[in-house]
C-alpha cells in the first residue's frame, strides 16, 4: 500500500511539475518600440501594459534603489509596481535632503548621508517627481503602475514586457518629456506568442 501511495504521489508531483512548466511556456515578451513624433527612439519611456478585460494577479510588489552620485539621481527614471519599496543611497561626499511634493507619493528625508534607515513604499499609481532640497539640478522621477507587467525603454527605445500570459493587451507608455499628460498613448495587441508593438509619444518641442 505505501509503494502504490508513493507511486501516487510521484504521478501527481509529475502533473504538478508538467502544469507548471507548461504555464511557464506559453507566457509571452512583447518588445514595444516607443518613438517620438518625428520618429525618433525614446529612451527611458516608462511602458506597461493593461489586460483589456481588467483582470490583475496578486500584486507582489518588490524593492528598488535609486541612488545618488555626483548629484544625480541614478536612474532618471525608475518604473515600479504599486506598493514597491524604494531605498534611496547616498553615494556622494555631502549631505542631500530628497523630497516628492507629487500627489502620487509625498514624502521627504531629511538631510543625510549613507542609507536611509526605512526605504519609501510607493503606494498610490501615477508620477512622482523627485528633489533634492539643498541641489537643484538634481531631479528623477518614479513612474508607479499597478501593472505587474512593465519595463522601461532602452537608448534604441525598446522596453520587453515579459511573462505576459496570452490575451487581449493595451500597452501604455509614459515619458518625462511628453508634451501632454492627460492621456497616455498606446496601442492594442492580442497575443499568443512573442510579439513587437510600436508607441509614438508626442513630445514637447526642443
Amino acid at each position: 500500500m505505501k509503494l502504490v501511495s508513493l507511486g501516487r504521489a510521484l504521478g501527481a508531483c509529475t502533473v504538478l511539475t508538467a502544469a507548471l512548466l507548461a504555464q511557464t511556456a506559453i507566457a509571452v515578451t512583447v518588445k514595444v518600440q516607443v518613438f517620438d513624433q518625428d520618429g525618433h527612439a525614446l529612451s527611458d519611456a516608462a511602458v506597461y501594459a493593461v489586460p483589456l478585460n481588467g483582470k490583475l494577479p496578486t500584486p507582489h510588489p518588490g524593492e528598488a534603489v535609486i541612488d545618488q552620485v555626483k548629484r544625480t539621481f541614478v536612474p532618471l527614471v525608475t518604473v515600479i509596481q504599486t506598493g514597491t519599496s524604494v531605498s534611496f543611497p547616498n553615494k556622494d561626499n555631502i549631505e542631500h535632503d530628497v523630497y516628492s511634493f507629487s500627489p502620487a507619493k509625498t514624502f521627504e528625508l531629511d538631510l543625510y548621508s549613507g542609507v536611509p534607515s526605512h526605504p519609501v513604499v510607493f503606494d498610490k499609481p501615477g508620477l512622482a517627481v523627485l528633489g533634492c532640497n539643498i541641489h537643484d539640478s538634481m531631479i528623477a522621477y518614479v513612474y508607479v503602475v499597478d501593472s505587474p507587467y512593465f519595463g522601461k525603454s532602452d537608448q534604441n527605445g525598446i522596453a520587453r514586457v515579459e511573462n505576459l500570459p496570452p490575451g487581449n493587451y493595451e500597452f501604455r507608455a509614459w515619458h518625462y518629456q511628453m508634451a501632454d499628460t492627460t492621456t497616455l498613448p498606446s496601442a492594442r495587441l492580442s497575443t499568443d506568442a512573442d510579439a513587437d508593438v510600436k508607441v509614438t509619444v508626442q513630445t514637447k518641442p526642443k
